[in-house]
This record gives structure tokens, sequence and C-alpha cells, in this order.
């Protein structure tokens, strides 16, 4: 381990140290909102289903393409992995590891082009949010309104990747959807190990790419 000696190599370290941090600050400001990411996304979403409910109720495989297209992009599925994961992704290997985060990436595709399938008349409300300078992470809140029905809570937790604000988990009604995910998945994994979670994530999400293709 190097130990920096007083004079020049401190001072320029401290430099460096300080460049960094004001280009990522300066960075910061130049990259979109999240919560100008989340509207556009929700609004650009929302127009395609709108636009092609017909042709997605005989072809309702196609949604699986929206996801791909408008939401994938903006999410940070390692992170939401991790969290699913807990105190075991530290247990898996790397194969594990690379095997899990595709397979809950599937399992959020399905779910989600399952709900979005069954959407109709809903609006989506963004609040607006402070963010410091230099902030890295923050919690956007959203509510969906539902004609004839109560409105529901959300509340989008993100934090900027590759210099883009990414979703890595989100609340509904105050309940974590990472986190809710990993009450089945520790018990998959006492039955019957990590491997064993990881066909349980199979064919769940052969069955829900089923249900949604018939």
């Amino acid at each position: 381990m190097s130990i920096f000696k007083p004079g020049f190599t401190v001072i320029a370290a401290i430099f460096l140290i300080l460049g960094a941090s004001w280009s990522q600050a300066i960075a910061a400001q130049q990259i979109e909102s999240p919560v100008i990411m989340l509207e556009r996304t929700s609004q650009q979403v929302i127009k395609i289903l709108q636009d092609d409910e017909e042709l997605l109720k005989k072809e309702p495989e196609r949604v699986y393409k929206i996801v791909d297209d408008y939401i994938l992009p903006h999410l940070d599925e390692v992170t939401m992995a991790k969290l699913a994961l807990g105190k075991n992704w530290k247990k898996a290997s790397k194969d594990q590891k690379l095997e899990f985060v595709t397979e809950f990436k599937n399992l959020l595709v399905r779910t989600y082009s399952k709900s979005l399938l069954e959407f109709r008349d809903q609006k989506i409300n963004y609040f607006p949010v402070k963010l410091a300078d230099d902030a890295h992470k923050a919690s956007v809140k959203a509510e969906v309104i539902q004609p004839g029905g109560p409105s529901i809570s959300m509340a989008y937790r993100v934090r900027i990747k590759n210099n883009a604000w990414k979703v890595y988990d989100i609340k509904i009604d105050g309940i974590s959807l990472v986190t809710s995910y990993r009450g089945t998945f520790t018990q998959e994994i006492r039955k019957s190990g990590i491997d064993g979670l990881l066909t349980y994530l199979r064919d769940k999400n052969s069955a829900l790419a089923s249900n949604v293709e018939s």
C-alpha cells in the first residue's frame, strides 16, 4: 500500500480529486432530470399503447419490444438484482450472478409487459424533486390516477449510472418492488440453493411468457 509523501504529490492528488468532483458536478447539471426522464418515457409508452391497442390485442407479444425499447434502457438491472438477492448475492458465483441478472430482468420484463397490456385510462402524475448539484441518488414521487378508483402512490428510486438517471427500485404504496421479491428468492435458495432459484426463475418466466402470448 503506497503512502503519499508531503509536497507536490499530495497537492497534485488533491487537485485531481477536486477536478474529478467538479467535472462530475458539471456533468450532473447537464443530465436530463429524473422527473423529465420518467415523464417522457411514460408518455411515449402510453401513446404507443393507445395507438396500437387493436394490434396488441391480436399480437400481445409485441409489448415486449415496447418494454425493450422504452423501459429497459432506464433500468439499472444489476443494482436491482443485487438488492433483490440481498446477502445471497455474495454467495453466488460469477456465472450464477450473470444468469440471475438476466433471469431477474426477464421476470421484470414479463411482469411489466403483462401490466402494460392491462393499462387503460390511468394517468401518472410525477412530482417535482429538488436535487443538489452533486446528487447521484434521488427519489421521485408519483401517483397513478385510476378512473373510478383510488390513486396509487409510487416512488422511483434512481441513481446516476453512465451519465444518466437509472431506476433501481420502485415503491408502490410504500412497498419496495425489489425487496418484495427478496423473500421469495430467499425461500427458494433455502430449499434448493441458488441453482434452484435460477430454475424457478426460468420456469416462472416461461409461464409468464405463455400467459402474455396466449
